[in-house]
């Protein structure tokens, strides 16, 4: 009975510790989440103290608004069946095939993924703009077309595709199959009916999650689509930065925010299925080298695509940095120009370094927490739901936040409009669910009756987290401090509204010196693209090599 009793009380401390730990995560997304984009949505909808909810039918009966919300769809849509038809083979590849390079080419393939927007704008630039590399070998521009756009999302989310269905088609075992033909089936039954059944979550969730990162796609949009093709997230930051109708910008908002809140339930409902299934499958290693003409055909073929698709455009990016004699496009970064810079557009580099180490810290210790508490398996509904809340930053217009910033942090003890301090939150903002997500699933792979008999042998919830939980997991805290660095980097569209002038960051400063017309300045904004790439990527190189299969896909 004492034992049960001790038991119990364990218990009863884990579970206060636990809401302990989820008071700092939801103190924080209320603050810097939920009240910014509150305070933007009311700025549009209240006047004199009333609500007007008849302005969301007004604006939705205007025709390009509906015109904007038809292509972000489409796009989104035509994007995502692109996506999976261009990286499923890949997935394949990696998943099945052993072959020299394949750790780096996995490296080479996830670059894309962490690279901010605006490079990612940036090389398709430089392959199919003006002076492009297109345009000098066939005359033919592609930056004023839709397929500019498709190309490279496709670009970013080859990886998401990769890695998501990889992961799973490894762990697979190929004797099920195998049997299903034995006993008459053709190939291509035999997989339509074993491994595509068992394929389905991994492949549902890699869908919703490419079809999320186009449907709010802004730095890709805002460069290669010019004047003629806007997202939602690209008319927010129109109507709030160019034209001043919070109004219509707050109704958008709404907009977004209701289609990503159905997007998540539903990627949500997928991820529990997959995860169901992984515990079912066999995770023996499966890899071979290719056998046969149709294999080594595959192989080279995804290896061909790689390297046209992903490849090739940030070597046209460096290339064209490297355009001007004696590194002229990079010695012109370290002088003032008197224009939109108040500083050398070099110094943006130290700035991004400096704010993504400050996000970086806030996004592992709001992350950490959250993850900790997740954890339990005697969770609540409620804290569970908050698991879901996580994933909202990276679908809700971070143009709204950054915008939703300025006009709610302005008044004590929260005036934070000229504190360095606002770009790194809004920074952290986006590095927080990456972090939950990679710590997840080691937290949930440690024996809980290891936490138990520490805590019954008397240890505080502190000492249980340092002695059984942090030497498990510290290379996935590790590996999840280096994904929130790389986007927090990278990160543009709360960014552009409240970086000082005096203190712009690479992607800030990339699209200023794109925006303004002059080889010159195109050519720095291709040597800033470059040194941001180049940091990114040995980021993701470091984070390879501290991969293991127990940490998730990203």
């Amino acid at each position: 009975m004492d034992l049960t009793r001790t038991e119990v009380a364990a218990r009863r401390r884990g579970a206060a510790a636990r809401f302990g730990l989820l008071a700092a995560p939801v103190v924080f997304f209320a603050v810097f989440f939920a009240y910014p984009v509150a305070a933007i949505v009311a700025r549009g909808l209240k006047t004199d103290g009333a609500w007007h909810f008849g302005r969301i039918g007004e604006v939705l009966a205007q025709s390009d608004v509906r015109h904007v919300l038809w292509f972000t769809t489409w796009q989104a849509l035509v994007s995502t069946a692109l996506t999976l038809l261009v990286a499923l083979p890949g997935a394949y590849v990696f998943a099945r095939f052993d072959f020299p390079g394949k750790q780096v080419l996995r490296a080479v393939v996830t670059v894309p993924f962490v690279l901010p927007t605006v490079v990612v704008g940036t090389a398709f630039l430089a392959m199919v703009g003006r002076g492009g590399l297109l345009d000098e070998l066939w005359g033919v521009r592609l930056d004023t077309t839709v397929w500019a756009i498709l190309l490279a999302h496709v670009f970013f989310n080859y990886a998401v595709v990769v890695r998501t269905v990889g992961g799973l088609w490894a762990q697979l075992d190929p004797r099920q199959e195998e049997a299903a033909r034995m006993l008459g089936a053709s190939q291509l039954k035999a997989w339509r009916q074993v491994t595509l059944p068992a394929l389905g979550p991994a492949v549902a969730a890699a869908a919703l999650m490419v079809f999320l990162f186009t449907f709010t796609s802004f730095g890709v949009v805002q460069i290669l689509g010019g004047p003629t093709f806007s997202t939602l997230e690209v008319e927010i930051y129109r109507q709030t930065s160019e034209i001043f109708d919070l109004s219509t910008a707050a109704v958008l908002t709404l907009i977004q925010f209701a289609a990503v809140g159905a997007i998540l339930a539903v990627h949500a409902w997928t991820v529990r299925r997959r995860e169901t299934a992984l515990r079912l499958v066999d995770a023996s290693v499966t890899a071979r080298r290719p056998r046969g003409a149709g294999q080594w055909t595959l192989l080279g073929g995804v290896l061909l695509t790689i390297a046209v698709l992903l490849v090739l455009p940030l070597a046209v990016l460096v290339q064209r940095s490297l355009d001007a004699p004696g590194l002229g496009y990079y010695r012109a970064l370290t002088s003032e120009d008197g224009g939109v810079f108040l500083v050398p557009p070099i110094e943006a580099i130290g700035n991004s370094l400096s704010y993504a180490v400050a996000a970086t810290l806030i996004a592992v210790l709001i992350g950490g927490l959250a993850a900790v508490a997740l954890t339990r398996r005697d969770a609540g509904r409620l804290v569970r739901g908050f698991d879901a809340l996580l994933m909202l930053p990276l679908g809700v217009s971070a143009v709204t936040v950054g915008f939703g910033f300025l006009i709610s942090l302005d008044e004590p003890p929260l005036d934070l409009r000229s504190s360095w301090i606002l770009v790194p939150l809004a920074q952290a903002l986006v590095g927080v669910p990456f972090v939950v997500r990679t710590m997840l699933p080691v937290l949930r792979a440690v024996d809980v009756r290891l936490r138990e008999a520490a805590s019954v042998l008397g240890a505080s919830p502190w000492r249980v987290w340092r002695e059984v939980d942090l030497p498990m997991v510290r290379r996935a805290l590790l590996i999840a401090a280096g994904f929130a660095f790389a986007v927090s980097l990278g990160e543009f569209g709360a960014t552009v509204f409240i970086a000082r002038p005096d203190r712009p960051t690479l992607p800030v400063a990339v699209a200023r010196l794109l925006g303004r017309p002059g080889d010159l300045n195109y050519g720095q904004a291709m040597a800033l693209s470059t040194i941001l790439m180049v940091v990114c990527a040995v980021a993701l190189l470091v984070l390879e090599r501290l991969r293991t299969d127990r940490t998730g896909e990203f």
